[in-house]
């Protein structure tokens, strides 16, 4: 179960197809300590982390391009991730991939 603070909760409109996603430091993950995978080498790469610890407990998934220190982390609760990668394993994105 995902534990999400009053305060989190006050910023989601829920239901309505709206809702506003907790950030890395809404959910106490410090992303300098994470251990990142890259999908490939340069910068623009896709880099993924599963943060564990207190406040995470493997309940969230993060993302981010690599090299761009200043752009966005997105976070995935773990039931997006499954889904995005049974997408995948599917191939409802094989269209979108660069050959």
């Amino acid at each position: 179960m995902v534990t999400v603070s009053a305060d989190t909760k006050d910023d989601m409109d829920l239901g309505t197809g709206t809702e506003t996603k907790p950030t890395p430091e809404e959910l106490g993950i410090d992303i300098s300590q994470q251990s990142w995978a890259r999908s490939g080498q340069g910068d623009g790469s896709i880099e993924i982390a599963f943060p564990v610890g207190p406040a995470a407990r493997g309940d969230w998934v993060l993302m981010r391009v690599a090299g761009d220190t200043a752009g966005p982390v997105l976070v995935f609760d773990r039931n997006e991730w499954e889904c995005f990668l049974d997408g995948v394993r599917k191939g409802e994105f094989d269209d979108a991939a660069i050959g």
